[in-house]
């Protein structure tokens, strides 16, 4: 078996090669495929076609969900922090947020996530991946389970890209190296290593010369081996294939009009949002752009209002862009971080590490909008785990609204069968 996106499972393998086949056939959901996948989501009670792609806002640091989703004003724990109308009779998010509020009919706030990890780095890997980190393997980022799982399509650009990344972009894990998401930076800068350094001809033949030493080196077992660790050869081939890609206009914002890029907010996180709802539009699977700096231990409310003028114009112009374009019911946004804040002030005016309640929203991909789901204590009182919405319970419901199925069980590298997901899917959060 050649194929490096094998994984082990014959259920697995049966369905992938079918997909893979629908995305060939460029017939795309016409496909018998499509309809046994319907056939599927029918007889799950769920008729709406499953998205297609994934836009993930990873507000790194940890948000405060009282800053942000889940104001409590005129309580203590609101510690002064206000709260504004949204466009949704009866929910509120907090001031700053006026943006986002105007679109609260697209958009549900999940407001009692609740996880068992308190550490930016495990508490990251938790809600990336849907499992708590385990020291005998590495679990796939949900990125690279989208990608792992639905058709190639005719994208000659990453699939999986992280815009901005901090040390915690998502990751391939036991579905190989492959998968993991390309990274990239300001997108107000040009793309790094994409240009040729010689003329055509003579890059051509670089390439000609290269393929006969990888022929040669193919025909000896140590470098068969060598390859298939590396993906040397693939990874070449793809390489070039992007370098000679028209998609990559997507990441050129040079001819994008000066009003649509103040409509996304002066900043590199904006500048992110738009370059993703462009990606989605060639067919890439999953995009995570990433803004840093939530972590406010100190000077809780001057970090959140600053973050919060970058989060909100960006989320509603994202939004909005997918929707005037017919792409937001094919692809699925999710925006959160790791955990939020605590409801108590600390005496340097921070907020702390607080996985025992806080917010995540979701819109577009079949998403019901104009909902809350959960609360928290307006006392500020711990959420109990058992009472609360899992981050595991959030990856079901994203991998359900994309025609995955979460309890797909896979056989990882070593042997050990493992679920994309074991969470459950959350009650009345899709369309019925």
């Amino acid at each position: 078996m050649n194929n490096p996106n094998a994984c082990g499972s014959s259920t697995h393998l049966n369905r992938r090669t079918l997909l893979k086949l629908a995305g060939a056939s460029g017939m795309g959901w016409l496909t018998p495929v499509s309809e046994i996948l319907a056939a599927t989501t029918e007889k799950s009670g769920d008729r709406h076609a499953p998205a297609k792609s994934i836009i993930l806002l990873w507000l790194s640091g940890g948000p405060s969900q009282l800053e942000t989703f889940d104001p409590h004003p005129n309580q203590e724990i609101a510690a002064g922090t206000t709260a504004i109308k949204s466009s949704v009779d009866g929910i509120q998010l907090a001031s700053g947020m006026q943006h986002t509020a105007e679109l609260m009919e697209h958009i549900a706030v999940v407001r009692s996530v609740v996880s068992r990890e308190g550490d930016h780095e495990r508490a990251a890997y938790n809600v990336k991946t849907g499992y708590r980190p385990d020291p005998t393997i590495v679990h796939p980022s949900i990125g690279a389970i989208v990608c792992h799982q639905l058709p190639l399509g005719k994208t000659e650009i990453p699939r999986h890209i992280s815009i901005l990344p901090d040390a915690r972009s998502g990751r391939g894990g036991y579905l190989g190296d492959q998968f993991d998401a390309f990274r990239l930076g300001d997108p107000d800068q040009p793309l790094r290593d994409l240009r040729r350094r010689t003329d055509k001809e003579r890059f051509e033949q670089r390439l000609k010369n290269l393929d006969v030493v990888e022929r040669a080196f193919a025909k000896g077992r140590i470098a068969n081996l060598e390859q298939n660790r590396t993906l040397h050869k693939t990874i070449m081939n793809e390489a070039v294939t992007m370098m000679n890609s028209e998609q990559l206009r997507a990441f050129d914002l040079s001819e994008v009009p000066s009003a649509e890029l103040v409509a996304f907010g002066d900043s590199a996180f904006g500048r992110g949002c738009l370059v993703a709802a462009r990606l989605i539009e060639t067919g890439v699977r999953c995009i995570e752009v990433t803004l840093r700096g939530w972590d406010s231990h100190v000077s809780n409310h001057e970090i959140h209002q600053a973050k919060v003028q970058e989060l909100d114009p960006a989320l509603a112009a994202l939004i909005r862009h997918l929707r005037e374009r017919s792409l937001l019911d094919e692809t699925l946004v999710i925006c959160g971080g790791e955990f939020g804040r605590t409801p108590q002030m600390n005496p340097a005016g921070g907020r702390d590490h607080w996985p025992h309640g806080f917010s995540i929203a979701l819109a577009g991909g079949g998403i019901q909008g104009g909902q809350v789901i959960g609360e928290t204590d307006p006392a500020g009182s711990r959420l109990p785990y058992e009472a609360g919405i899992p981050v595991e319970n959030i990856h079901a419901t994203a991998l359900n609204a994309l025609g995955i199925r979460s309890e797909l069980e896979l056989e990882t590298p070593i042997g050990r069968p493992l679920k994309l997901c074991e969470g459950q899917i959350i009650p009345g959060l899709r369309r019925s």
